[in-house]
């Protein structure tokens, strides 16, 4: 789940860290009121919020945009309403967003602090430590996916423990990094530890602060932020789960949300309907070993009637990339027959249109296939996950 700057900045004044002092507008006029609001003179920022970054290198596109970024200093107040106006109901493009771009419908207007010096922080969980991890760099306002592609020199990583602070010379190799004299260390200690109790107590994904603001005074603060929050955690974080922006979400994911399920989108062309996680890993590994790619991919869960697994389904079938359904259930306590019935409900609104391979282990195994085949629905079974992928892609290539 993902949450917008501003929300991401109320947050992490919770815990004690520092942001510049902002406000949400929605119109033009209210931006100039936030402005005035925040300082009477300026200089102020304005910020589009779309969950996307790359925002100040991106453009806008619409009537009355102009191809200028989504985060802009504005000097004079009598400019502020304008600025404002360009961004809002325009459709900003950024090298996240893809060529659609996203519609920006509120602004983001805080005070513009002045800084000795910038640099990039983020957090993530990497698996392969495992462990929740530091990444730091002074590179700014670049995509450091691409950064950590080709130059992974610029970016230092550090694993953190779980339950104990920074350490000292934790503090001083990111100094040291950052070029920067142990002067600064009581401000680095205090930032980052106030970053890593946030990630581990939000359960969050990723935290990115990019940039960092080193201040006259050494103390440090987070000029933007994003927050990305692990979805299967957020029954315990209500406050947050109230955050999700519902016009930012894709909707089919939305859909699969409102079911309890949990859907992802591919670049390739096979759908996938899995009740597991390893399953999903495993169909989208062995799809790949056979030079193809998923469309998608909707995880199930048991607990739940036909008509939610019905309209699961139908998420799949009715994705344009999908070009060939894999159904992989390993029935225990979700049975076997509810996908069935699910099957048969969701063709009968939208048709079958495309190849479906099914394969079913576990419970109630056999009255599923006996409801699908009743239902004379050209569906081809399959005995395990390698023989059904192979069997969909033969079955896909007919139809080519």
């Amino acid at each position: 789940m993902n949450i917008h700057e501003y929300q991401a900045k109320q947050i992490l004044a919770q815990y004690g860290i520092s942001v510049p002092a902002g406000g949400i507008a929605y119109t033009p006029a209210e931006a100039k009121r936030v402005a005035q609001h925040i300082s009477a003179r300026g200089p102020w920022m304005l910020k589009a919020q779309i969950q996307a970054g790359a925002r100040h290198s991106g453009h806008f596109i619409g009537n009355s945009a102009t191809p200028k970024g989504g985060i802009r200093q504005v000097t004079q107040i009598r400019n502020l309403s304008y600025e404002a106006a360009q961004m809002l109901n325009n459709t900003l493009v950024t090298d996240q967003t893809g060529p659609k771009g996203r519609l920006v419908s509120k602004v983001y207007v805080e005070a513009f602090k002045q800084v000795k010096h910038l640099f990039y922080a983020g957090m993530i969980i990497d698996t392969s430590v495992p462990a929740v991890t530091l990444l730091i760099s002074d590179v700014i306002d670049e995509d450091i996916m691409k950064i950590a592609d080709i130059s992974r020199e610029k970016i230092l990583r550090l694993p953190l423990a779980y339950d104990a602070p920074l350490s000292d010379e934790q503090i001083k190799t990111i100094l040291d990094f950052l070029l920067l004299d142990k002067s600064y260390s009581d401000g680095f200690k205090d930032f980052l530890n106030k970053l890593r109790v946030t990630f581990i107590n939000l359960d969050a994904q990723m935290i990115e602060i990019n940039p960092v603001g080193v201040m006259r005074n050494k103390k440090l603060i987070a000029l933007d932020s994003k927050i990305n929050f692990d979805d299967n955690a957020m029954f315990r974080h209500p406050d947050i789960l109230r955050m999700q922006d519902d016009y930012e979400e894709d909707p089919r994911t939305l859909k699969a949300q409102r079911c309890g399920f949990h859907y992802r989108e591919f670049e390739g062309n096979i759908g996938c309907v899995v009740n597991g996680d390893g399953l999903a890993l495993e169909a989208i590994d062995v799809i790949r070993s056979k030079g193809y790619s998923a469309a998608c991919a909707l995880n199930v869960k048991g607990g739940v009637d036909k008509d939610r697994i019905a309209a699961g389904i139908k998420i799949i079938m009715t994705n344009p990339r999908v070009e060939g359904v894999l159904i992989n259930i390993l029935g225990g306590f979700l049975r076997c027959n509810l996908i069935a019935d699910g099957i048969i409900t969701a063709t009968q609104e939208v048709g079958m249109n495309v190849p479906m391979v099914v394969r079913l282990e576990g419970t109630n195994k056999e009255e599923a296939k006996a409801i699908l085949n009743e239902s004379k629905l050209p569906i081809v079974f399959a005995d395990n996950t390698d023989e059904a992928i192979d069997k969909l892609i033969k079955q896909m290539e007919v139809n080519d």
